[in-house]
């Protein structure tokens, strides 16, 4: 009875263990990154959720930062603090809601061509099943004009990914190479989980819907993994226009908080659009 009642469990075990894990994505939104020019004031959404399934959604812990920068004509660049913009909302999903936030970025801060690159910094999301923390440093560029700019540049960041293909420029079909880096260096090997935003936010009662635009035939194209090189760099065919969320996971130089494992995490959210 003993023995039978331990092989159930080591087969539950496994079974757990094979079983596909949803992605944790912080998700930072607006509805375009690729403007002739701004008409009006900017609206954003930041969540922290499984854009691909519009799954759980979880307490990002706050936001500790939110801007932007804007690389001017003299070659300078210009940091926007946006945080005072920053408000607490409700995000709706289907089966589950949480704190999330909004902020509407006056058409005055971003109506220059060029590139801007917003920056979300959150808090700390404590993962009870793992018993560890998470934290997801957020980038997003969005153009104005045509006008390239810093959309390849590092912004010193603890971690971040380094779009070496323009992040707002992808046809469907292009390749999205990057490079995750710590503190300023390659990270060898780092492990970067890939999801598509399946289910479109809807920004005027802040949720997902509950059908997703994408039927998938098994967990494992839910959530894709790729592995980085010696020098951090990966690269991804982007199979279908829309939002590609890219996380490498536990990157950044902070491996504790509160006592506990810290997975500090960089994440850059692309577009890509079909060729008609």
């Amino acid at each position: 009875m003993k023995h039978a009642f331990g092989a159930l469990c080591a087969a539950l075990a496994l079974l757990v263990m094979s079983l596909p894990a949803q992605a944790h994505f912080m998700m930072v939104y607006t509805p375009d990154t690729a403007m002739e020019k701004v008409e009006k004031d900017l609206e954003f959404r930041m969540v922290f959720t499984h854009p691909a399934e519009a799954g759980h959604t979880m307490d990002m812990g706050g936001v500790q930062d939110f801007y932007a920068v804007y690389k001017r004509g003299d070659g300078k660049a210009e940091k926007i603090d946006l945080k005072g913009l920053v408000k607490e909302i409700t995000w709706k999903n289907p089966e589950s809601s949480n704190k999330a936030f909004s902020a509407l970025v006056p058409r005055k801060n971003v109506r220059s061509m060029g590139d801007y690159a917003f920056v979300l910094v959150p808090g700390y999301y404590y993962e009870k099943e793992e018993d560890v923390y998470m934290q997801q440093i957020t980038k997003l560029m969005v153009n104005v004009g045509g006008i390239p700019g810093n959309w390849n540049e590092p912004l010193g960041l603890p971690c971040e990914i380094l779009p070496l293909a323009k992040p707002y420029g992808l046809w469907t079909g292009n390749v999205f190479i990057g490079q995750v880096l710590s503190e300023g260096k390659p990270v060898p090997g780092a492990e970067i989980e890939v999801e598509y935003m399946s289910h479109m936010p809807n920004m005027a009662n802040n949720s997902m819907p509950a059908k997703s635009s994408v039927e998938y035939p098994n967990g494992v194209l839910v959530t894709q993994t790729i592995v980085a090189d010696a020098q951090g760099y990966f690269t991804y065919g982007v199979p279908k226009a829309g939002w590609w969320g890219f996380a490498a996971l536990g990157v950044g130089p902070a491996k504790k908080h509160d006592g506990k494992e810290l997975s500090q995490d960089a994440v850059i959210w692309v577009q890509a659009v079909d060729m008609k």
